[in-house]
């Protein structure tokens, strides 16, 4: 079975391509060594990536309780390299790597048992949710924003989730807005 990449890499990738081909052409920014500020690479794709990110979690939802293994499973299995934050017996939390704010972390069960997204919880998973919250103030702390962050759990492809293993993302760093989006 061939491994997906979430669009998250893919659209990111191609950002960063398309800002090194634009710079080549008018060699008026020396790339190599500098990288622009996340607003400046994010602000030419906004709309198009909405809409994508849009279609990538629908079509992530096509196969979301076939029990094959995510990204995520990949990464608890360090076939997939992570910058990793913490990690204990039942959780893992690694940063995202496509930040939405300076702090950008995801916190993540070491076992689905069945839990792909919050809309699928049952009781028996009272226990691994209160674990994950655990997990983000223990994150917070880490990275120095325990005095405000935000925590944001995608549910379905409506949510625009795009990996059906349930995580939580743990966003700081910078002043966050109301509504969200």
């Amino acid at each position: 079975m061939a491994a997906t990449v979430p669009f998250s890499l893919i659209r990111n990738y191609s950002q960063l391509v398309a800002t090194r081909a634009f710079v080549a052409k008018t060699n008026s920014f020396n790339f190599s060594n500098t990288v622009l500020p996340l607003q400046c690479r994010r602000l030419r794709f906004s709309a198009s990536a909405a809409n994508n990110e849009q279609a990538a979690a629908r079509a992530a939802a096509i196969n979301a309780d076939t029990g094959a293994p995510t990204i995520f499973d990949k990464i608890i299995n360090k076939e997939i390299p992570s910058s990793i934050v913490y990690e204990d017996e039942k959780v893992l939390a690694f940063r995202d790597i496509s930040p939405q704010a300076p702090v950008h972390v995801l916190i993540i069960p070491k076992f689905r048992d069945g839990l792909t997204e919050l809309g699928k919880a049952d009781a028996r998973h009272g226990e691994i949710l209160g674990q994950l919250l655990y997990a983000a103030k223990i994150v917070a702390e880490k990275e120095g924003i325990a005095d405000g962050f935000r925590v944001v759990i995608n549910s379905g492809a409506s949510a625009c989730q795009s990996v059906y293993h349930l995580h939580m993302h743990v966003l700081g760093g910078r002043q966050m807005n109301w509504p969200p989006g």
